[in-house]
């Protein structure tokens, strides 16, 4: 291995939206690629032409793009020198037919001819006797196979194009030993393996032959994929040892599952957190579902990552926030965990606001521009940038700032009831009347100077500055919490806020 190039691929299958669970498994991948100056590919497996879906694929491409882990060879991104990236094309080279007759020829696979109908009575058979419903060393004795029939009866079905499947041919009782990075040492008796399908009946091959052949083939490094496959790993450790090619078989990483936020299940796309599932807006086209996408919900494609990257790995430091060529520079699966990792929607946005902050002004105003726009608000791109500044310290999303900071462009119509209730009586009226008189007067209108005034005119009036401080502050923008006081009544400017005074006064009651 260490004379090998490290070459991992991403490999998703065309059958729905990427949810966020594989987008994990791709940013991890190619974390490990860039870090080792390796190649990061996107193989589309797509073998199970019955579960292909419309759009998938341009989906899976876009999402990658959006995400910023390009892939730099393969499926979208330009070909390699392993083209084909697309198995559905693969297969027309005749690959996996031959490396399936390569497994038949010395034993370890074979033909069988059993019908759906048959595969499923020797289940529920076996689920009636409650024994593990497997088509493996012992029940395939029962069956219409290779192994049970004669060379004859096995020829005379083949030449009258009865359909068939190939099988792997597992022992029946064998220690299978492999070791997965995260996870170390796996030890599994065959017994608890069945005898995967590897060719089906139209030729087309399942995945657990498909992504053996093209990792051997695309000369893939290393294998990064969901514990879920863990139980089929064993098979796949059989076929590359049957094949001759245990020298060729990737390094397996099995990531660990992302879990509900309360850590009761596996996440799942159907999650009512209300943070999205998936990278970019997906439209089911089976089901007719929606669901909302991380770009379009607000979220910046590096704060979704950087949030990605810490489900299931750690610095071993306190740091939390990473540009990606820091997490390729701090990433090792020796620090991925074995344990579910649970999902926190609070923290999702919590990412998010991080990189808002870190967001200069007038980037954040390009954002804001259109929301404007939306609005028939048309503002001067300083005083947009502006309003930025002062309000992005507590938003989560730009999407945020117009429901934040309309005031700053429409003067307020209704004044927020419950500070009115509490705070407006004659004395604080007769306040805000005075400090109005007060801002008349002032040559400039800093929010140094407005602060200074405010405060003065609180102290003839009688009257403690805290107690009407929150008052000042609905009369200018109608509700009774938001930015920097005097900050916000310098970039309305003095006649504006002269103008909110003024009219303030007259419409509470």
């Amino acid at each position: 291995m260490e004379n090998r190039r490290v070459r991992l691929r991403f490999a998703p299958s065309p059958t729905g939206g990427l949810h966020m669970g594989g987008v994990r498994t791709a940013l991890f991948s190619y974390l490990f690629a860039k870090k080792h100056k390796g190649d990061f590919i996107l193989r589309i497996e797509d073998t199970d032409q019955t579960r292909y879906v419309n759009g998938a694929e341009e989906y899976i491409i876009n999402a990658l793009k959006w995400c910023g882990i390009e892939p730099n060879e393969g499926v979208g991104f330009g070909d390699g020198p392993h083209a084909p990236y697309r198995q559905s094309e693969r297969k027309e080279l005749g690959i996996y037919a031959k490396y399936a007759q390569k497994l038949i020829d010395s034993g370890h696979a074979y033909y069988a001819f059993d019908t759906t109908e048959e595969v499923d009575e020797m289940r529920k058979r076996l689920e009636a006797a409650k024994v593990a419903s497997q088509y493996n060393a012992v029940t395939r004795q029962t069956m219409r196979n290779s192994t049970t029939l004669s060379e004859d009866e096995v020829k005379k079905l083949m030449d009258a194009g009865t359909p068939y499947v190939v099988r792997l041919k597992v022992p029946r009782n064998e220690e299978i030993r492999f070791h997965d990075i995260i996870r170390g040492w796996v030890v599994v008796n065959s017994a608890q393996v069945d005898d995967k399908v590897l060719l089906k009946s139209d030729g087309m091959p399942t995945y657990h032959l498909a992504h053996i052949v093209d990792d051997i083939e695309m000369e893939v490094s290393h294998a990064v994929r969901g514990e879920e496959w863990l139980p089929s790993a064993p098979s796949h450790v059989l076929i590359y040892r049957y094949l001759g090619m245990e020298d060729k078989m990737p390094l397996l990483a099995h990531l660990p599952l992302i879990l509900k936020p309360d850590g009761n299940g596996k996440l799942s796309k159907r999650d009512k957190s209300g943070i999205p599932m998936f990278p970019l807006d997906w439209y089911d086209e089976r089901t007719g579902e929606k669901y909302a996408g991380y770009r379009e919900t607000g979220f910046f494609p590096e704060a979704f990552i950087n949030m990605l990257s810490m489900l299931g790995w750690n610095p071993g430091t306190t740091q939390e926030i990473f540009s990606l060529d820091e997490l390729v520079e701090a990433f090792s699966f020796e620090r991925v965990n074995k344990s579910g990792a649970k999902f926190d929607p609070e923290k999702t946005k919590w990412f998010n606001q991080q990189y808002l902050r870190k967001k200069t002004d007038a980037e954040l105003a390009v954002l804001f521009t259109p929301i404007l726009k939306e609005h028939n608000i048309t503002a001067d791109p300083a005083f947009v940038e502006n309003v930025c500044h002062l309000v992005k310290e507590k938003a989560h999303f730009v999407s945020e700032f117009w429901k934040d900071a309309s005031y700053f462009f429409i003067a307020p119509t209704a004044y927020d009831p419950e500070v009115i209730k509490k705070r407006w009586n004659e004395q604080s009226a007769g306040f805000i009347k005075a400090v109005t008189e007060a801002y008349k007067n002032l040559g400039t209108f800093t929010a140094a100077e407005t602060e200074a005034t405010f405060k003065a005119t609180a102290e003839a009036q009688g009257i403690g500055a805290g107690q009407v401080m929150q008052l000042f502050r609905v009369c200018l923008s109608g509700v009774g919490g938001g930015p920097m006081l005097f900050e916000m009544v310098e970039l309305l400017g003095k006649d504006e806020v002269i103008a909110r005074l003024e009219k303030a006064v007259d419409s509470i009651k």
